[in-house]
């Protein structure tokens, strides 16, 4: 099985501080944490999406997640495409980076940045990830933080760049949630868009949950199976945890408990397996 969408390393994007307190640890240290919850959900590769601390000699900000992929078989990673890093002379450096091939993917923090995903200096971005045939990862939908804004971050907006960039394989993080159904209609539409079910809960409240919070999970799972109705395109849904928002086990066995097995195999495994070329 595949995980679509983890960190193990802090994002460094405005508000949201490390995520959990031991990805600030050593990366043997992250590496075991992580080896371990990969173990006990059964997941065999991973995609870790960058921080964006990025510099004239880490331009993806992919030091601290490819140290620790150096420690985990499976491990892929992903770089920061920083619209605020434009200049001519930041690409040279992130075009040398993905010519090495250590980078799987590139991640887009909408919302916590404040450009949308058409403007201007994102489009270098993608006509690197066409070069490099690389897929590139939205966030989208709620941000967690309160300096995000939210007019940044709603799925219907990566409409334009699908269709202005036929070419680039484009992922919707968390399924744009609460934009569920605006998620799946830009999927639906365009054949090169895929979407994640990352981190719909996160933190340890909904792993023993009362009344009010099997109500929420309800919802949750009733607007999941809605979204994928409507796509019309279950080859497109990415199983993803959003690691360490979330421990592995019990988020993967939540979500895989919404679907039939055929769905599940699909979701699980198959369809990450095409998006990043695995085989």
């Amino acid at each position: 099985m595949i995980d679509a969408h983890l960190h193990v390393a802090p994002p460094r994007v405005p508000g949201t501080g490390p995520l959990h307190p031991r990805l600030e640890e050593s990366a043997e240290n992250v590496a075991r944490w992580l080896r371990e919850e990969m173990a006990a959900a059964g997941i065999t590769h991973g995609l870790a999406l960058g921080s964006r601390s990025v510099s004239d000699t880490d331009p993806l900000g992919v030091e601290a997640s490819l140290a620790v992929a150096a420690r985990v078989p499976g491990l892929m990673v992903a770089g920061v495409a920083d619209p605020a890093r434009a200049d001519p002379e930041h690409f040279r450096r992130v075009e040398a980076v993905l010519a090495g091939g250590q980078v799987k993917a590139l991640k887009a923090y909408l919302g916590y940045l404040h450009f949308e995903p058409a403007h201007q200096n994102y489009r270098p971005y993608y006509e690197l990830a066409e070069r490099f045939n690389l897929p590139v990862v939205f966030h989208a939908g709620d941000t967690y933080s309160p300096l995000g804004k939210l007019r940044f971050s709603q799925p219907l907006l990566i409409d334009d760049v699908a269709v202005d960039h036929p070419n680039v394989r484009f992922v919707i993080a968390h399924v744009g949630n609460p934009w569920m159904t605006d998620a799946a209609a830009v999927v639906y539409k365009n054949v090169n868009v895929w979407t994640d079910l990352s981190g719909l809960v996160v933190g340890p409240d909904w792993l023993q949950p009362d009344e009010e919070k099997l109500d929420m999970l309800e919802d949750l799972r009733s607007d999941v199976l809605k979204a994928v109705r409507y796509s019309e395109r279950p080859n497109r849904f990415l199983y993803g945890s959003d690691w360490p928002l979330v421990p592995m086990k019990p988020y993967l066995d939540l979500v895989s408990s919404w679907f039939p097995e055929h769905v599940r195999e699909l979701i699980m495994d198959e369809n990450a397996r095409r998006l990043l070329r695995l085989g």
